[in-house]
């Protein structure tokens, strides 16, 4: 039985915890139905078999966190696929516990209570799980044609106004975040959101919100950073909308496809396409009767507002725009009015939201560290050793001495790197390290020569100015250098990963090759670090040229 780490108890500990229940299952899955959760059928082996794991709020109805595993997988995936809909909920929902979550399976249960003892959630067994249950039948039931059950004259009035926004073209002056109301107080829907895509040339047409909540969410995922594809289009299918897009018809053989957008030729004709968007329904290409005439009605009075404020609507500043408009209630011939405004508040907010979003991206950018290869002298010799305990006291004592603060005498060997070089030259490397704070770390990290093809094990030096220093440059290819390498990762293997610099004179002498404490300039007792530890990338040598 596995059992949550404190360390990561603690961290699912800060999470609020919701007054809320959830529901959980694993159920047996077809490689039909792997679509309808956003995977690509091709990425599974028709032959195996594999399970789907699913966890919703059952108060709020939506689904937080979905997996497809391998039939064989044990119940360690089902503890999984909670923590992740704790943590990082499909969508832009927010991240927190449940009070309660409910299983219809005994041993997952059990499973559960054990690894998740220390996380303040109850696990309770029930017979009847009503929303996954539902997911699941709606799953199952065979894929017919998708038929519109719209009257035939209601089918040519949407497809009237959608020509009609067509020509009106509101993507040449409205970005897609800056976003429209329509106040309807019919059908269930008090007011919707428009958002018009086009504006970057990739998709043309309207979403209409059915919720500033679902707006709101769906652009805090579009905007969050490391997200994967996978999590943007569970992100996609969470949006709560009607949704007008156009099909652009090109005439492939006059026209050839070229690689920008706005390169395109005009298209030869265009296909209207409605439907709707559910986080629990995922995609729909057909439209109820109350869907078709709320749609009807907002394109309506979408297009009488955009051909009335065009102008206004180009200025640079978004403007504050409020309309009335009387139409007709398709279904019952009813007079009905309606209110269009801009919402620049909304826009704002938006906006604020893209820009931190952008901010975050330049913060999370691989920021290239700063790298110099001039601290060791040309005619210099670095080698790597093994400190006894003994000789490391004697060095403690030196003028030149660093170390962590606190940091104990040692109690094992460790390894080291030796720069020797003339007692001038020395005290010039031991300074430079000190003007740049003392030794941060040493390091190995691979590199790679271009010109030679050379896979390289590079030492590093990093100061506490977080500049790197190249002191070594050993060629995996070479036995010596591959020797150096495995004594260095043996010795620490062996004794942890404390390890120091030498800086020493007498290369010319009697000791060149093995300084003593008399040779001895500086002596910095450090940490090896992992290039993971700094951040680093793979490096690769460039060559600057030298024109005299």
């Amino acid at each position: 039985m596995y059992i949550l780490n404190p360390f990561t108890c603690n961290r699912l500990k800060r999470l609020p915890k919701h007054p809320v229940v959830w529901e959980g299952d694993r159920r047996p899955i077809l490689a039909g139905m792997l679509e309808n959760f956003g995977y690509e059928h091709d990425n599974f082996d028709d032959g195996d078999a594999y399970d789907c794991i699913l966890w919703v709020d059952g108060t709020e109805g939506v689904l937080r966190a979905v997996s497809i595993v391998p039939a064989d997988t044990g119940p360690e995936a089902v503890a999984r696929t909670l923590l992740q809909a704790m943590e990082h909920p499909q969508g832009a929902m927010p991240a927190g516990r449940p009070h309660t979550v409910l299983v219809r399976d005994r041993e997952i249960q059990f499973f559960l209570r054990g690894a998740l003892q220390n996380l303040d959630v109850n696990i309770e067994h029930t017979t009847k799980l009503p929303i996954i249950d539902e997911i699941f039948d709606s799953l199952h039931q065979p894929t017919e044609p998708a038929v519109s059950p719209l009257p035939a004259d209601w089918v040519s009035a949407l497809h009237r106004e959608a020509h009609r926004l067509w020509d009106n073209a509101p993507w040449n002056t409205l970005a897609d975040h800056q976003i429209l109301s329509i106040t309807l107080n019919r059908w269930e829907l008090d007011s919707v959101y428009v958002s018009v895509l086009g504006m970057a040339g990739l998709e043309y047409g309207a979403l209409f919100y059915r919720s500033l909540d679902s707006l709101t969410q769906f652009r805090k995922a579009a905007l969050a950073v490391e997200r994967s594809t996978q999590q943007m289009q569970q992100a996609f299918f969470s949006q709560d909308c009607l949704f007008l897009n156009f099909e652009l018809i090109r005439d492939e053989e006059s026209t050839p496809l070229l690689p920008l957008p706005w390169m395109q030729a005009a298209p030869s004709a265009i296909e209207p396409e409605f439907g709707s968007l559910h986080p629990l329904e995922g995609l729909r290409n057909t439209l109820e009767l109350e869907e078709a005439a709320a749609l009807w009605v907002c394109l309506e009075g979408l297009n009488r507002f955009l051909e009335a404020h065009e102008r206004k609507l180009a200025r640079a500043k978004f403007p504050t725009l409020t309309a009335q408009y009387d139409v007709t209630d398709p279904i019952t011939g009813e007079a009905l009015t309606i209110t269009v405004q801009t919402c620049p508040d909304l826009t704002q907010k938006i906006e604020a939201m893209e820009d931190e979003a952008e901010a975050a991206q330049v913060r999370d950018m691989i920021v290239v560290p700063r790298f110099q290869d001039d601290l060791v002298p040309e005619g210099s010799m670095v080698a790597l050793r093994c400190m006894e305990v003994e000789m490391v006291g004697l060095l403690r004592g030196m003028a030149w001495y660093q170390a962590e603060a606190g940091t104990p005498p040692p109690e094992h060997p460790f390894p080291i790197i030796v720069i020797q070089t003339s007692r001038p030259k020395a005290k010039t490397i031991a300074q430079r390290i000190r003007d740049e704070g003392g030794v941060q770390g040493l390091c190995f990290t691979p590199g790679l020569d271009p010109m030679t093809g050379e896979s390289l094990q590079l030492g590093l030096l990093q100061t506490q100015e977080k500049t790197f220093h190249l002191l070594i440059e050993l060629c995996k290819d070479d036995p010596n250098d591959r020797g150096m390498i495995e004594s260095w990762q043996r010795w620490q293997r062996d004794y942890g990963d404390r390890c120091g610099l030498v800086i020493a004179s007498g290369i010319t002498g009697a000791a060149r090759g093995n300084p003593g404490v008399r040779e001895t300039v500086a002596f910095f007792e450090t940490r090896s670090r992992s290039p993971q530890d700094l951040n680093l990338p793979p490096l690769q040598m460039t060559y600057a040229l030298d024109w005299e």
